[in-house]
């Protein structure tokens, strides 16, 4: 499993951990894989106190930063202090409708304005001015080795700057058609996410659009997203051209995993078909956990999704309520379709140990088959 990406990240095997949890950054580095961290929900000044703790744990080892810098987005809440202002009175009484009619209680007034505060800081930087911004925090930490961009390709000046630092540039796709777009924008790593990715994530299925991304672009590395969660896929991810897989669900149940118990309990009884794709948590398609709340938005009369972040600002402020009350039929959370394998706590160091180990066998498998014949 050491491929030329590994070698050149300086991991000891090619399992990328996509998490918004820097302890699972943290302990699947520790244990030899390479830890992603989701920035783009934390405002500057708390992705600061992240990235210093990780630096503070990771024992010397490189790790990576995600940061969203989406193409289309709202323009006007890039540059308003209070974005949350630009989200119309019919989408806030919809969502408040909702909950009220269910019975879901607002939150106490204190624990309102941390959340009010967390959710506009956060998810109002998910825009290229946003992003930017994390970028600058980002270049500060020496062990960051990578920075992946999700949901297009990064603008010149943001790849100009990784470069000067000699820091790898990502992105993720969903067509082949992306990835070739990324390369022409000086990406170096892509990672080709199939629809069962939780998330947002596209159309095609990773066991064809791998084969496709890598044939299109033969001189950059590939990363297999979307269902990873077994060894044996890792084994058939690398037999499809990729140099590694990049995976997200399988880490949530983990002890380490920022989901409190209630969260996790949703998750383990989520079955694979219960892993839809829906705008209503930011406006673009994700993948995540069928709800009263994710299906309300696709009802006739429901009003139109906005652009990103209102959306996902309205929409979060919302999921902080259900999140305390523990109401699991309204809780929606970002799962791929691998969710059916996450049932039960384990800890990062199993599930890496499990993914080893499962990988071993299926080449050994592959092996006595081709001994056979």
């Amino acid at each position: 499993m050491r491929t030329p990406i590994a070698r050149r990240l300086g991991c000891d095997v090619p399992i990328f951990a996509f998490s918004h949890c820097r302890d699972v950054v943290v302990e699947v580095t520790k244990a030899g894989g390479f830890g992603v961290l989701g920035a783009s929900t934390f405002p500057p000044e708390h992705l600061e106190q992240e990235l210093r703790w990780i630096d503070d744990h990771v024992g010397g080892r490189p790790y990576g930063v995600d940061i969203i810098i989406p193409t289309t987005y709202d323009r006007e809440a890039e540059t308003q202090e209070a974005p949350e202002k630009l989200i119309p009175a019919q989408h806030r009484d919809f969502m408040q409708g909702i909950l009220a009619k269910e019975g879901v209680p607002e939150l106490p007034p204190d624990e309102r304005e941390r959340v009010h505060k967390e959710i506009v800081t956060g998810r109002g930087a998910m825009t290229p001015d946003g992003a930017r911004r994390l970028l600058d925090v980002t270049l500060t930490h020496p062990l960051v080795t990578l920075v992946v961009s999700a949901l297009g390709a990064p603008p010149p000046d943001v790849v100009e700057r990784l470069k000067a630092r000699t820091v790898m540039i990502g992105a993720l796709c969903g067509k082949a058609a992306h990835a070739l777009r990324q390369k022409a924008a000086g990406v170096e790593l892509i990672i080709a996410q199939g629809t069962e990715a939780g998330g947002h994530t596209g159309d095609i299925a990773t066991l064809v659009l791998v084969p496709q991304v890598v044939e299109a672009c033969p001189d950059i590395p590939v990363l297999a997203a979307g269902g990873i969660s077994r060894g044996s896929q890792i084994a058939a991810a690398l037999a499809l051209g990729a140099e590694g897989v990049w995976t997200g669900t399988i880490w949530l149940g983990t002890r380490e995993s920022e989901l409190t118990p209630f969260e996790k309990d949703a998750v383990f009884a989520a079955r694979a078909e219960d892993a839809v794709r829906r705008k209503a948590r930011t406006g673009k398609t994700v993948r995540m956990i069928r709800s009263k709340l994710s299906e309300a938005w696709e009802q006739p009369g429901a009003p139109p999704y906005l652009p990103t972040p209102l959306q996902g600002i309205l929409y979060n402020e919302m999921h902080a309520r259900v999140v305390r009350a523990q109401r699991r039929d309204l809780y929606s959370f970002p799962v791929g379709q691998s969710v059916t394998s996450v049932n039960e706590e384990t800890s990062v160091r199993e599930v890496m140990l499990r993914l080893q180990t499962e990988y071993l066998v299926a080449m050994e498998r592959m092996m006595t088959i081709a001994e056979a014949e």
